[in-house]
């Protein structure tokens, strides 16, 4: 843009020196009094170039600040963002922390209770093993008994036949 500002200004300038000096040295004061406004006119001309160019300069000093301004609130923007990112995954990481933990708790009592039902168990099963070892144990005795006596009772029996034989 200022370089197209200095070939405007550059054109302007040649206009002007074009207007001062075309050719008509010397002429009467009606050439000169026009001449004057003429004058007027270039150099309200050039204030109002000139006011265009500052303007022009603003515009552009004007952007730039907001393109300052929008880069900044974008990089605070990028850091609320970062800081909610962070936060959220410090908290998806302590409540899978804590949900394993419970877990942990969880499965070590579940072990423990499975420990203790496994002990009842054994013991119970110890318990009803003996008892039935015991009451084997008597139903064989008495079943023996019955046998020996059974058994003395035959051959008792067998003597007395024996012995009623043989008189």
């Amino acid at each position: 843009m200022e370089g197209s500002s200095n070939n405007s200004e550059e054109k302007l300038a040649d206009f002007a020196a074009l207007v001062q000096n075309d050719g008509h040295e010397g002429e009467d004061d009606q050439v000169q009094s026009t001449v004057t406004p003429l004058h007027e006119i270039l150099g309200r001309a050039e204030k109002a170039y000139s006011a265009y160019v500052e303007a022009e300069r603003q515009v552009a000093r004007a952007y730039k600040e907001n393109e300052v301004q929008v880069t900044m609130a974008l990089r605070r923007t990028e850091l609320q963002a970062q800081a909610a990112y962070t936060e959220a995954v410090d908290q998806a990481l302590k409540a899978r922390n804590e949900a394993v933990a419970e877990a942990l708790r969880a499965r070590e009592e579940a072990a423990k209770q499975a420990e203790q039902a496994f002990e009842q168990s054994k013991t119970q099963a110890m318990r009803a093993c003996d008892e039935s070892l015991a009451e084997a144990l008597r139903v064989r005795d008495r079943n023996l008994e019955k046998a020996w006596k059974l058994r003395d009772e035959n051959i008792e029996q067998a003597w007395k036949i024996y012995s009623k034989i043989t008189r």
